[in-house]
């Protein structure tokens, strides 16, 4: 599908009355854990939208282009809301918060399974070993605090383990700048990606950082401080890959296409027949919305939408599915890694002066006090072991143990061994998506 080749919808056709804009709420032990995670997914990704069009408001004085992005924007956060709203009254926010983390394991799985760029693979298979094992560390506060085992929520599609530890995430901020790609040569696939981490990513930052304080225990209320913070860096990571010389109107034009794939995705893969048809609806709708954004690029601008994407066809839909030997394999070759600048280091090859120990040692001068290493070490107390849910052993003999958690990888020498990050596959994959746009006639 090319949605450039669509017939749009007009945008005052897409304004909803109070009841089209309240949707019915999915019931939170009838649906799919993938169902609910594209719930999230897409809620973020009309969230970084809408932000992204009140900023290029406030960095223009061209008043038609002002309320041209005002009546859009209007249309996005109905859909937002309506989005947000799906969540159900009687589901907690730890509850939601599992969704959250299996979203960001199995998103960044995907995404970096089918890269086409090695820059943007490894950034990915970098932050998910970190969003892995947050999903463990709430899951084990999840028990002590409702006696739910998160293992039912995430549907046993996604291990629930110790990944790179969380103390060992917190990094000198200035090594979470990555190298930004290039819209205009890059891959569709590529800039897909990198927009999509981008606004999964802020969500999960913008959700801990507001539901911190609805935390009913000081425990809590700790550990959604320390993985806030780290999805701040996180967010570095993302947002620093995005193209810093594209135009606002050229990102603008990039954030409506990556919404109208995630839409298409959506339908394509959504098992619930409720949210299908507004997956569906939503389709309609940014289609209209990416119309609007190749008009403003032409009359603001004088581009054509070509000048800016190599190629408007859609890749395959994107799928949230079970990657566990994936997962696996990124844990046995990176755990021991962290980030220098632009690029990534084992611990052991650090020197001893290195920022990224001097940052330690802020942070964790005492690494007993950290959050995410308390609620570890409180579930062993109370229940004797940690809680997880794995197929096998991990492949990191480090990270075994069930009765005492580890402090050590990926912020001590030594403590695992790491081969490094592999981009078997990408050049092989870009390679296939360059034939797939010049078999169908487009310009490389």
């Amino acid at each position: 599908m090319n949605p450039f080749n669509e017939k749009p919808m007009k945008l005052n056709d897409q304004l909803q009355d109070w009841k089209r804009i309240y949707p019915k709420a999915y019931d939170k032990n009838a649906i799919s854990p993938y169902s609910k995670t594209r719930v999230i997914l897409m809620n973020g990704t009309e969230f970084e939208a809408n932000w992204f069009s009140h900023q290029c408001a406030r960095h223009t004085d061209n008043m038609d282009l002002r309320r041209d992005l005002a009546l859009c924007r209007e249309i996005e956060k109905q859909q937002q809301l309506k989005l947000s709203l799906l969540k159900p009254k009687n589901e907690t926010i730890l509850e939601h918060t599992i969704g959250y983390e299996q979203l960001a394991v199995d998103l960044t799985a995907e995404l970096a399974r089918r890269a086409e760029d090695c820059n943007v693979k490894k950034a990915l298979d970098f932050a998910l070993l970190e969003d892995f094992d947050h999903l463990y560390r709430y899951a084990d506060l999840l028990e002590m605090e409702q006696k739910i085992h998160a293992e039912n929520l995430v549907g046993k599609y996604t291990e629930i383990m110790p990944g790179r530890p969380t103390v060992s995430h917190h990094r000198y901020p200035k090594d979470n700048v990555r190298t930004p790609i290039d819209v205009k040569t890059a891959e569709p696939f590529t800039v897909l990606s990198a927009m999509i981490i981008t606004a999964a990513e802020q969500q999960t930052m913008n959700y801990y950082m507001n539901v911190a304080n609805f935390a009913k225990t000081e425990l809590a209320r700790r550990l959604y401080q320390e993985i806030a913070l780290v999805e701040e860096e996180h967010v570095t990571q993302y947002e620093s890959l995005n193209d810093p010389n594209a135009t606002w109107l050229e990102m603008l034009l990039c954030h409506e296409y990556a919404e109208c794939y995630l839409y298409y995705s959506c339908y394509h893969t959504e098992s619930d027949g409720y949210l299908k048809s507004l997956w569906e609806e939503n389709l309609a709708f940014e289609i209209g919305h990416l119309h609007a954004a190749k008009e403003m690029l032409q009359k603001y601008e004088n581009k054509d939408w070509r000048q800016v994407l190599k190629n408007g066809d859609f890749p395959e839909p994107l799928s949230l599915h079970e990657n566990i030997d994936y997962v696996r394999g990124i844990l046995s070759s990176t755990a021991q890694y962290t980030s220098v600048r632009e690029e990534y280091k084992n611990v052991d090859e650090l020197d001893k002066n290195a920022d990224f120990f001097r940052f330690q040692n802020i942070t964790n001068k005492n690494v007993e006090n950290a959050p995410s290493h308390r609620v570890i070490e409180k579930h062993v107390s109370l229940y004797g072991a940690d809680y997880r849910y794995q197929k096998k052993a991990s492949p990191v003999p480090a990270l075994r143990s069930r009765k005492k958690d580890d402090t050590a990888v990926g912020r001590v020498a030594g403590a695992a061994d790491s081969t490094g990050f592999s981009c078997a596959g990408v050049d092989a994959r870009a390679q296939k998506s360059a034939a797939r746009c010049a078999a169908k006639g487009k310009k490389k």
